[in-house]
Formats: C-alpha cells, structure tokens, sequence
C-alpha cells in the first residue's frame, strides 16, 4: 500500500519518543530522492520522495553514498548540521511529515528550520524551510511552467498542496450518510469511500468494507440496513483507532513473499494471505522495501552494465554460429581432394570450357560423380584451386576450434557478470563490476573518467551454526582473491554448472560438522543463479584442489576431486547466518 495519511501517522507516533531533543549529526543523501540523517545512539532517519516508496522511518540498512554529495545535500549539512529535532507533527489525514529543528548559525544565533516531507507519490518532495518559513530549497522544484495551482522555488512562502476536495476521513462520518444516499447504486463502497475522504488508502478503504459486510466488493444498492449500520459503525471504529493511536505495524506475505503492509491487521484477503505482525513499523518497512530498492537500484545503477553485457554476449553468440557453421563445413574437406584427385586422372580428356564433367569415382566403387569446373581456368588450375581449398579447410579447422573455445568461455564470462548485477547490492558492487569489464575491454572508456568512489568492498560474511566464518565473493575479480588468498585446508563451494560466487568456508584443518556444510552450501545456492530452485547441486572441495587456468577470465577455475550435496535456498536461513 502507499504510505497513506493513517500509516503515516502510526509512523511518526513511533518516531517522536525516539527522535524529539536528538542533535542531527550527519546527513547524506545516498539516492536521488532519498535522505538519511543520523543521530547519537546510531539512530538513522530515511525520508524518502520515490514515487512508489515514499515515506519516513528509522532504518538499520546501510546505504552507500556517491563519491560527491548532492547540491541539496550539501545545503542540508549548512543549515541542519548540529541542529536537534524538538517536534515531529502531521497536518491531519495529509500525507506530509514536518520536522522542526532548532539550530545555531554561523553567528550564534538560536533558529529554526523545518524539513518538510511531502509523501505524495510522483509529486512527493522534501523541502527545507527557514524560521519564517520560506522555502530555502527543495528536492524538486516545482515552477509555473509544470503547475499554475502551486509553485515550489527557493525564496517562495511554504504554503501546503491545495486540497482535492474531499471531506478528511475524520471528519467525514456525520455526512457520509447523506452523501452514500446520493451516491450512484453500481458503485462499489471501497470506490465511494476513496472518491469522499482523504486520508486513507484502497487497502483500509476495503477493510472497512469487508469488516463491516462479509465482502470488499460490495456495491451501494447491494447493502441492506443492517450491512449498513454496520458500514457506519466500523467507519466510526476506524476513526477512533486513529484517535487513540492504536495502531499495529502488519506485513501481508503471499507465498511467503513480503507483498504489502498495513498499521492495522487486515482479513479481506483470507487464506490467501499471511499476516504477521513486526516489531515496529520502521522494521516492517525496512523490510518490505529492502528487496524493491535493491531491484530498482539494480535497474538504475546497472542500466547501462546490462546493456553493454548484454550486447556482447549476444554479438558472441552470433559469431559462434557462423564459427559452428564454418567449422561443419570444415569436416567435409576430403570431398574437395577427391574432387582435385578425379580432375587431375582426367587430365588427358579435359579441356579449358566445360562448367563441369562427369567422371567415375573410384574412392566410392567408381559411382559416376559431377564435378563442378571454373571454365575460364585450365584443367590443372580447377585441380589446384580443389587441392586449394582442401588445404585451406584443414588448417581453418584447428583455428575455428579455438576460436568457438574463445567465444565460448567468453560468453559463459558474461553470463556470470550479467548475474553479478543481479546479485549487486552496494554502490560499490556497481563500480567493482564496471572496473572489471573495463580491465577485459568489453567495456570501453569514453573521454575524461567520472570520479567514481572508491572504497575497497569486502566479501559477504557469514557464521554457521558451529562457528565457522563463511565468505561470499561479490564479483568475479574477489571470486579469484578470495580463492587465490584462502588457506589450502579451507573448503571451496560452488554451484555445480550455475553460475554463482565462489564460497570459502574457513575450517584451517579441523574437521567441518555436516549441518555446518550443508549451511555453507545453502549459501552458495543462494548467491547463485539457483537461488529461486530447489535441490541446488552445490560442488566442494579442499582450496588445494582449485586451480586458475593460465589467461583464463576473472572468476573462472577448474577444480578437481570434489563431492556434490544438493540444497535448496531459503532467504530467512541466510539472514540468520549473515555477520552483522
């Protein structure tokens, strides 16, 4: 669901014992449209304006920041830096967030600023105020040319996005009735209740709905006085947990999935449905959009790395169906000798003309066979041109052999990097991944280099349940150190012929229980392209037996003396195991 004005509220009622009389100390801006300011006590707020993810809350995800700050960024850390946050308010049913925070200016001066959130879908926006409350800048700003109803421009009075013409939900419940009497019969009461009030959601809409008449998809001309009443009274209930806060963070999982949340628990989906209950609502959030931005930043981070190893992998497949076709051609070579040895045995009947001459072939019982001839060359030149081409297949053959080998490793290469992305998670990942096919010139520098951050990244960490520290390579060039750095008594993992990260499970010779196996294997089908499937073939063996074949591409091995356990993934397992 959006982060409506009822889970906003919930949201911020959670936020004020934590935050209020807290000093700002960091702020960084780590997406376009996402904030992150820090407090003592390692409290991170995210105030985020994406159009499908807007919302504040506290979270514990660690985002990467780009090498330079935002200019907005930079204005944030000017007037906020040092700043505490004294009150957190909600206008009511509106989807907008006001911080107020009390600073000191260059010249010891007390203000204030407030930051506002406007957590509105494709129009949210986070916007900086002064103590008069005009607008010093904002995220995006909003000129006469996009809008005539409301300007947003630095040096402009804050005002609040004018109203749609609903009635608040809170307020609504003494003219609903005459308005439902009004309204037109086919329409659904979900619908009616969503195109009447501010404030709330489809989901809550229709809960309303389902508590009150046994179904969310009850129409007006449908209700009978009692369904009635009892659509009144459960809009009465409804106002009066906004009232008192009563509010309980829900996650709705379809199939095990994190699929939607709530600020209240919900029974309109049945069994078709998980409900469960989190622990706060920054937890649940934290949760639910983990696995979306890490998708979203995979199609705006690596747009471009998809693109470039999708282009060549599929110039490589083409070229190995020409290589694959030269080289059939290639294995009929003897029929061009033979062609040449029937010319030159009839070299005293042949004369310079014919297109062609019908002779037997004494290679195959002497069957009559038609050769064809060039009839502007001689004889002995048609033989020699066959003896020609005959020597030109053969040595063509060992070249187009090397040549498919070539292609084929680089386009088993480029698959694994095209799961790379897949598996990106930081900023990091991204630039480790576009270092990499720069260093193997798939991807070709254009003009003067973009500063880029560059921090070195570590492998994934994990600990079994016995103990034993398990690293995850990220890419394939730390696939090939952490391999190459590994004691030769630490056992290797990989996927069996998918693709995936190298795993080192750190034993230094001791003796690795079988659960503590079977969780390191878990891992490898995790970080591989089996992690949807079940019964993962996962291959391990000492280091000492994986070895890294000479010019071979980052990431690619061939191990020997090794034993194949079967696995299948499961999401809540490895975030069990994973080093905090």
């Amino acid at each position: 669901m959006p982060m409506d004005a009822v889970c906003l509220q919930a949201v911020l009622q959670e936020l004020r014992p934590v935050l209020t009389g807290l000093r700002i100390e960091k702020i960084s801006q780590p997406a376009r449209d996402q904030l992150v300011l820090q407090f003592r006590f390692g409290h991170r707020l995210l105030l985020s304006a994406g159009g499908g993810a807007s919302r504040i809350q506290l979270t514990k995800t660690a985002r990467d920041n780009p090498a330079e700050p935002p200019m907005f960024c930079m204005l944030l850390r000017k007037h906020l830096t040092g700043g505490r946050i004294t009150a957190i308010t909600q206008p009511p049913m509106e989807r907008l967030a006001e911080l107020a925070v009390d600073i000191t200016d260059d010249f010891g001066r007390q203000g204030r600023r407030w930051l506002v959130l406007e957590a509105m879908g494709r129009s949210s926006n986070i916007i900086l105020l002064d103590e008069e409350r005009r607008i010093v800048d904002c995220l995006r700003r909003v000129d006469g040319d996009l809008t005539e109803a409301r300007r947003v421009l630095p040096g402009l009075f804050y005002e609040y996005p004018p109203s749609q013409g609903k009635l608040p939900f809170t307020d609504a419940a003494e003219e609903l009735p005459a308005l439902l009497s009004a309204a037109n019969p086919e329409r659904r009461l979900d619908e009616f209740l969503m195109d009447t009030c501010s404030g709330i959601s489809p989901l809550l809409a229709r809960e309303i709905v389902c508590q009150s008449c046994g179904s969310s998809e009850k129409r007006v001309f449908e209700l009978s006085a009692t369904e009635e009443d009892a659509f009144f009274r459960e809009i009465s209930a409804m106002v009066e947990r906004i009232y008192t806060d009563s509010f309980v963070p829900t996650g709705l999982y379809r199939e095990g999935k994190f699929a939607d949340f709530t600020c209240m628990p919900v029974i309109q989906y049945g069994t078709a449905v998980e409900t469960r209950t989190h622990e706060s609502f920054s937890a649940m959030l934290d949760a639910f959009y983990e696995e979306r931005e890490r998708s979203d930043r995979i199609r705006q981070r690596g747009q471009d790395l998809v693109r470039t190893a999708t282009a060549a992998r599929d110039r490589l497949r083409r070229k190995l169906g020409q290589l694959r076709k030269d080289y059939t051609e290639t294995q009929n070579r003897d029929q061009l000798r033979i062609c040449g040895d029937l010319i030159t045995a009839n070299l005293w009947r042949l004369e310079r003309g014919p297109a062609s001459f019908t002779t037997e072939n004494y290679y195959d019982d002497n069957k009559p066979v038609t050769i064809q001839l060039d009839p502007l060359l001689t004889p002995q030149q048609n033989a020699a041109k066959y003896y020609k081409r005959y020597a030109k297949a053969k040595a063509a053959e060992t070249h187009l052999r090397e040549q498919m080998e070539i292609a084929e490793r680089d386009a088993a290469y480029l698959d694994a990097v095209l799961e790379e992305i897949a598996r990106a998670e930081t900023e990091q990942d991204f630039l480790d991944i576009r270092a990499e096919l720069k260093e193997t010139g798939f991807l070709r520098v254009k003009g003067k280099e973009k500063k880029e951050l560059k921090r070195p990244a570590k492998p994934r960490e994990y600990r079994t349940s016995g103990g034993f520290r398990v690293l995850v390579g990220r890419n394939n060039r730390q696939n090939d150190q952490l391999t190459r750095g590994a004691d030769y008594r630490d056992v290797w993992l990989h996927t069996q012929k998918i693709h995936g990260s190298h795993v080192i499970l750190c034993t230094g010779g001791a003796d690795v229980p079988e659960r503590d196996l079977l969780e390191a294997a878990m891992l490898a089908a995790w970080h591989s392209q089996g992690r949807e499937s079940g019964n993962v073939p996962v291959d391990y063996t000492p280091v000492k037996h994986v070895k890294k074949p000479v010019g071979a591409r980052p990431g690619m091995v061939i191990y020997t003396t090794y034993r194949t356990v079967y696995v299948t993934p499961e999401e809540e397992a490895v975030k069990k195991l994973a080093v905090k």
